[in-house]
């Protein structure tokens, strides 16, 4: 019954995203372009095939 909170014991998980993001900068952003990229191709792709 006495458990802390998890986020006082532990970073979040945004916490270590965050700070995973800084540490690896360059390669972090150009996944990021990468998976939005995609993304946007995927969605238009499927526009394109269903109008």
């Amino acid at each position: 019954m006495s458990n802390p909170p998890s986020t006082e014991s532990q970073p979040s998980y945004v916490k270590l995203a965050m700070r995973n993001m800084v540490r690896k900068g360059g390669t972090s952003a150009k996944h990021f372009v990468l998976t939005a990229v995609g993304l946007l191709a995927v969605l238009v792709g499927l526009a394109y095939l269903t109008r």
